[in-house]
């Protein structure tokens, strides 16, 4: 879709695009800014709450689907899209009524230009966001102890790409920063373009890594992508001057927003607090997280792998036979609260636990079994040596455990070189 001027008038067919377009993306990024501006988004719970109850009756009467799973950490349920198909049905009610309704108007340029401004800046803010849990390495954390440890095999095409992206500090805040640049370009109508550009280039490397990873952010990165697009198209005439035509690219203008200069001021005011709170904003909410869940997260006392050198169950010695799924091959501490168990036949578990106060004594739980329970003790024996004995799977167990330098993993060890006399790729 690509307006025409305000004196010619859009063709039809433009109008009503631009009606689905209007009511679709206001749909869609709604209730932004309000979900961005921190002790305000709790206001937006009455409307989050509206479509929480409207999409799992639509699920259930138009597709005969029972809608348990809400909003998490995946973006791709069944949820959300039942959610994006009720946008694009209302968006098309809402065209075809206004097409009805207004059917003497010939254009919507300063709607357009309204319109342009809320893609933009909800654009920015997620480009900004995500740009910055980048630089500061909060997204994509450090391989964990219990990652190092885990086939490559048995790992899920998401944690494969969270491996490879958590491994790099560099190539982390390479990428944010080309997330974090494209945002802060939207902001501003001089550089609008360069950063609606810089945007699709970032958006469309993400896109296909969201696809072939299996990453569940497929449907709203597509989205940003298309937002993204939607800001460049009533410059496609002039990029085909300027790349492709060998042609002069005439300059644009840019209109005041507001008739009154001081009403243009302030907007411009408004904009750049907005702005530079956001960013610190999202720069704060990424160290945090990095301290909270991150590399700076708390560790375990015990943090380290642990090879289990004897292991008794019930009392008797049971030997390190490859297929054995009984005796522990490793206990893996990383960050406090979480703990992981190897069996000898390369099975793994993992277990939240608490450990009760000025004792050596944790309590495991798991989160896929509410039932299940075990209480273990520990002693330090030694340097690098513990001994730990409980109740576990209803046997009684002791255990021997040796600490293992995790230097010991290529991975962790192997470094930055900048001369390679023969590639290492192992």
């Amino acid at each position: 879709m690509e307006p025409g001027n305000s004196t010619t008038g859009w063709r039809p067919v433009t109008r009503v695009l631009f009606r689905f377009a209007f009511a679709y993306l206001f749909l869609y990024i709604f209730p932004f800014p309000l979900n961005a501006i921190p002790y305000v988004d709790a206001w937006v719970a009455p409307y989050d709450g509206l479509w929480s109850t409207f999409v799992p009756w639509v699920g259930k009467h138009l597709f005969h689907v029972d809608i348990t799973v809400f909003p998490n950490g995946s973006g791709d349920t069944t949820y959300n899209y039942v959610q994006v198909f009720i946008y694009a049905v209302l968006a098309a009610a809402v065209a075809l009524i206004w097409s009805v309704l207004d059917r003497r108007r010939t254009q919507y340029t300063r709607l357009y230009d309204w319109l342009r401004i809320y893609v933009r800046f909800s654009l920015a803010t997620a480009m900004m966001s995500y740009g910055a849990i980048k630089i500061i390495k909060s997204q994509f954390p450090s391989p964990s102890l219990d990652r190092l440890l885990q086939p490559i095999g048995d790992q899920s095409p998401m944690g494969l790409l969270w491996t490879f992206m958590g491994f790099s500090a560099s190539y982390n805040v390479f990428t944010g920063l080309g997330e974090f640049l494209g945002g802060l370009l939207l902001t501003t109508r001089r550089t609008l373009l360069l950063g609606a550009l810089l945007s699709i280039a970032v958006l469309s490397n993400i896109v296909m890594l969201n696809f072939s990873y299996d990453v569940p952010v497929k449907l709203y990165s597509l989205h940003l992508l298309a937002m993204a697009v939607f800001l460049c198209l009533p410059e496609l005439r002039r990029l085909a001057h300027f790349f492709v035509l060998n042609r002069s690219a005439e300059p644009v203008e840019f209109p005041r927003l507001f008739a009154r200069r001081w009403l243009d001021r302030g907007a411009l005011a408004v904009r750049t607090i907005f702005v530079v709170g956001f960013a610190g904003l999202c720069f704060y909410q990424a160290w945090d997280g990095r301290k909270t869940y991150g590399d700076l997260a708390p560790r375990a006392a015990l943090r380290g792998i642990w090879d289990v050198d004897q292991f008794e169950a019930d009392g008797k010695t049971l030997p390190p036979l490859v297929n054995d799924p009984i005796r522990w091959h490793r206990v893996i501490f990383d960050r406090i609260g979480r703990m992981g168990i190897q069996s000898m036949n390369e099975s793994r578990r993992r277990f939240s636990f608490k450990e009760k106060p000025r004792t050596n004594v944790i309590m495991l739980t798991r989160t896929d079994d509410p039932k299940w329970k075990s209480t273990l003790s520990y002693t330090q024996t030694g340097p690098g040596l513990v001994a730990m004995e409980g109740m576990f799977d209803g046997r009684k167990v002791r255990a021997t455990l040796r600490r293992v330098d995790k230097s010991d993993f290529l991975l962790i060890s192997r470094g930055f070189h900048w001369i390679n006399e023969y590639p290492l790729n192992h």
